[in-house]
């Protein structure tokens, strides 16, 4: 068997939920040949089996392989972002605009990361200076929405996700951000009726249970309630919501 093919039945057995094996397979292809790729492939199962510290492992092995490798630097710079480490990952997104000046994603996730670190006018810029790249960029269109939300701008937040979903109705993401938006607004209707449909496309999206259950939870539906607060805790897996997590479990006893 090939080394291709090894890695093909790992993204396979990943694809469908089976992450011994994938991890397995992705081993097993190490040991015939290193490459930059396959640590990549590794490390974004660990990351996802919650084996963080066997990722930066992985993603270290990787880099010294190759050093300007981009999908290696995005992996290490999204796990810094979802252990809470914002600064870690500003400086690994800033590297990748060195290596690639005109890559959206790169920008827009910059901007995520300054608003974790409460630099919001900087994100801001970053993500108005990715759509100038890419106009057509709904995650750009969907960060921005955020953005200006937390700014208190929700006229034009809601006009992002709207254009987001205009783009790609197909990306759940600006679905949820809608939600979030209606129920910050108290149209708990509204809010219900997005969280739905994004929960439709993608049941993994983790936020979208943790609204939903804040919307039932103020009509009053405490078993819907119960059930998607558990639902998101199931979930949620980051070390960077703990307290979020808490919070929930919190309620939750209190509900009972």
């Amino acid at each position: 068997m090939s080394i291709d093919d090894i890695l093909d039945d790992g993204i396979k057995a990943q694809e469908q939920g089976d992450m011994k094996m994938a991890l397995r397979c992705y081993q097993q292809a190490l040991e015939l040949e290193e490459s930059a790729e396959t640590w990549c492939l590794l490390a974004d199962a660990q990351i996802e089996n919650g084996s963080l510290s066997k990722a930066h492992k992985s993603l270290d092995a990787g880099l010294k392989l190759e050093p300007d490798n981009i999908d290696l630097l995005f992996s290490l710079a999204d796990l810094y972002l979802e252990e809470g480490k914002s600064e870690k990952a500003l400086e690994t997104y800033q590297r990748i605009i060195e290596i690639d000046s005109d890559d959206v994603d790169a920008w827009v996730s910059l901007a995520i990361a300054q608003v974790n670190e409460g630099a919001l006018t900087a994100a801001e810029k970053s993500c108005r200076h990715a759509l100038e790249i890419d106009p057509q960029s709904p995650f750009a269109h969907n960060a921005l929405g955020d953005i200006l939300l937390a700014q208190s701008k929700s006229a034009e937040a809601k006009a992002c996700f709207l254009k987001a979903v205009e783009i790609d109705p197909q990306d759940p993401q600006p679905l949820l951000s809608l939600g979030d938006l209606y129920y910050d607004s108290g149209d708990l209707e509204k809010a219900e009726e997005f969280c739905q449909k994004s929960l439709e496309m993608d049941a993994g999206l983790v936020m979208g249970y943790l609204t939903l259950g804040y919307v039932y939870l103020d009509q009053d539906r405490t078993e819907e309630a119960i059930d998607n607060f558990q639902q998101f805790l199931r979930l949620e897996k980051s070390p960077a919501a703990k307290h979020i997590c808490d919070e929930v479990s919190a309620v939750i006893d209190g509900l009972k």
